[in-house]
């Protein structure tokens, strides 16, 4: 059976942590996620992969969501995740946490040229970025990659410092919720994830019709799914295997993969985000 248990917090992923012992079963595979979306969307997305991968695997597989991404970096550490679905930023500080040992095994294709989305709300006279010095600016969480990282990346290197150039600087939490605060006017601009703004359209929400895509950044490396550090190597490769062999004709696997927003999952590796650690430490985000 795919287990979700509820939303936890970083204090609440601790404790569990410590009660591990008590609760780890050599039988569950236990997979977390950035809460890079809302809650209710991170369990409908991965309800239908945690199925498949207990069919793949002989494993029960528990879902365990938590309220920050800090969380899952520490319960990658810690040995009390086993699988985590990282942004590019998270598994740079995964990979830094457990000096190395923290090993991605697969991304989808589209996460080779992964790109973010900036955006005002629809009756803005905002042409370009440059239009919004001086406004107030929200970014997602400060650990995504695509929400924040990467954004600023691109930023300065456009001559646009956040911290100076903008009047105010806010941190929505996740994608969704910064599209929530342009629509809002809480926010005159802000800047998210591609594929969730596009997801957003496409299903019609209120708040993706009340805002705009007024510029795209350039491509980068992103999301990918990581394994502990001291994972046995035949469990990595049935994980690695069953993704590599999902296929969208496959009726069976479409509605997971459409789910996913994959069109297919690759071979991965760390060097792919030595882009995303050198932007990081240009940006003082790690020393």
């Amino acid at each position: 059976m795919f287990l979700m248990p509820r939303l936890i917090s970083r204090s609440a992923l601790s404790l569990a942590l410590m009660l591990g012992a008590a609760t780890c079963f050599a039988d569950t595979l236990r997979i977390s996620a950035i809460p890079d979306e809302a809650p209710t969307e991170l369990q409908r997305k991965f309800k239908p992969l945690g199925e498949y991968l207990e069919k793949e695997t002989g494993l029960k597989v528990q879902f365990t969501p938590v309220s920050d991404y800090a969380a899952v970096v520490e319960g990658l550490a810690a040995k009390k995740i086993d699988m985590a679905w990282l942004g590019g930023f998270t598994f740079v500080q995964a990979k830094l946490r457990t000096n190395g040992e923290a090993l991605p095994i697969v991304q989808r294709a589209e996460d080779e040229k992964f790109t973010s989305k900036f955006i005002v709300p629809a009756d803005s006279p905002a042409k370009t970025v440059a239009d919004l010095k001086g406004k107030n600016f929200a970014f997602g969480s400060p650990a995504s990659t695509s929400g924040h990282l990467m954004p600023r990346h691109f930023l300065l290197k456009d001559g646009i410092n956040p911290d100076k150039d903008f009047r105010n600087v806010a941190f929505s939490g996740a994608h969704d919720a910064t599209v929530a605060f342009v629509a809002s006017g809480k926010a005159d601009g802000g800047v998210l994830n591609a594929s969730v703004m596009d997801k957003l359209i496409e299903k019609g929400d209120a708040n993706a019709k009340r805002v705009k895509v007024i510029a795209t950044t350039p491509p980068y490396y992103d999301y990918n799914w990581t394994v502990r550090p001291g994972m046995d190597a035949a469990l990595v490769k049935k994980l690695t295997d069953a993704f590599l062999k999902l296929d969208p004709a496959n009726p069976a696997h479409k509605e997971l993969m459409d789910l996913q927003r994959a069109s297919k999952f690759v071979a991965t590796k760390a060097s792919n985000y030595d882009g995303i650690e050198a932007a990081a430490r240009n940006a003082g985000l790690i020393k």
